[in-house]
């Protein structure tokens, strides 16, 4: 399950990232309604949690524009704006759930798990490119029809890079999504995870694009 938090306010950004990892979920974390249409755009992103005061552009315009391109994921709201009307406006610009601030995060977390049991046939389809197979309900992966036994890091980091096969993730986009905030970071530890994978598959499995970042490729 991959989620997308769109929120300016740092503070209550840093403190969300942290609790949603802690509970193992994979995300993403930007400020600016820009940056969220151009991520939802490349990666794979289950559920956005979209402010509606963001500093560039209105969060009900983010919505209007990743319902235009018909992009499948759950939105659920944050707002301070607590009418009736504002609520109802959320909702009919292609909203599945509305959080007004403030709120507790188990709150959050509960409607989270929610949407994550309507997407229940998807997060169980097991993600195939080429000879690499991964089952993403039983946390197995199969290359060239043989287990093959992964770390946790390594094994998110093969499911992030599966799940947006053919496109380049950069190194610091893999870092924010492995580790949680105030986790001490090595500088090389993507390039030993990314190591460690190749042994265990082949050299092949994972292209470096050197200065970017890393990409698995369609066959």
């Amino acid at each position: 399950m991959r989620l997308l938090l769109v929120e300016d306010d740092l503070q209550l950004s840093e403190s969300l990232v942290k609790a949603l990892k802690h509970d193992g979920f994979s995300l993403l974390a930007v400020t600016h309604g820009k940056d969220a249409i151009n991520n939802i755009a490349v990666e794979h992103i289950d559920i956005v949690i979209l402010d509606i005061g963001l500093p560039d552009m209105d969060g009900i315009k983010v919505l209007k524009r990743i319902r235009a391109k018909k992009l499948n994921c759950k939105v659920i709201i944050l707002t301070a704006r607590d009418q009736l009307s504002d609520k109802v406006t959320g909702l009919d610009a292609g909203a599945d759930d509305y959080l007004v601030k403030p709120f507790e995060y188990d709150e959050l977390a509960a409607r989270i798990r929610a949407l994550e049991r309507s997407l229940t046939n998807r997060t169980q389809t097991m993600i195939e490119v080429g000879s690499l197979k991964l089952d993403p309900n039983g946390h197995v992966v199969h290359w060239e029809n043989q287990l093959v036994d992964f770390s946790k890091k390594e094994y998110l980091l093969l499911k992030s890079l599966m799940e947006s096969a053919g496109r380049v993730q950069t190194k610091e986009a893999l870092e924010a999504n492995l580790y949680d905030c105030g986790e001490e970071v090595m500088s090389n530890a993507i390039e030993v995870h990314i190591h460690h994978i190749r042994k265990k598959l082949s050299k092949d499995t994972i292209k470096t694009i050197r200065g970017i970042g890393y990409t698995i490729r369609k066959p």
